[in-house]
């Protein structure tokens, strides 16, 4: 117990329990993310225009989520000002999940009876690269 307890204080382990952390408030996003999609499927939208207000609700439910719950020590600015941030510094990750979803919908008849697989497929791609951009451009000093 006290070698485990050891290894979360250091430093690689608060970054681990940081990346867990992340990773449940993206598994919130997902829900969000899936949520939004199948409504605006619901009303007659195409898949890859129900993308878009999917991946918003779940960008902005994750940026308070790990603003309140993963980077909590994070320097404080406007709330507006982290928000624009969060969803910028992310937007790469956004591109990387939005074309791995739509991709995958587009080509896997699998993937297409079943739009949860693209959006689950497109955040884990997304993920890597969100941790780090949120951790060092947007909640710094967590």
């Amino acid at each position: 117990m006290a070698a485990v307890a050891k290894f979360l204080d250091s430093r690689l382990g608060r970054l681990g329990v940081q990346f867990a952390k992340f990773g449940a408030v993206g598994i919130v996003g997902l829900v969000v993310d899936t949520v939004v999609l199948y409504a605006g499927l619901a009303l007659g939208l195409q898949f890859f225009a129900a993308r878009v207000p999917s991946f918003f609700a779940a960008a902005t439910a994750t940026w308070a989520l790990n603003r309140a719950f993963t980077f909590r020590g994070a320097v404080d600015e406007p709330l507006h000002r982290q928000w624009a941030k969060f969803i910028a510094a992310n937007a790469i990750g956004g591109v990387v999940n939005y074309g791995v979803s739509v991709g995958l919908e587009s080509s896997v008849q699998t993937v297409a009876e079943h739009p949860f697989l693209a959006v689950a497929a497109g955040s884990i791609a997304g993920m890597f690269f969100n941790f780090a951009a949120s951790k060092h451009l947007v909640f710094k000093g967590a």
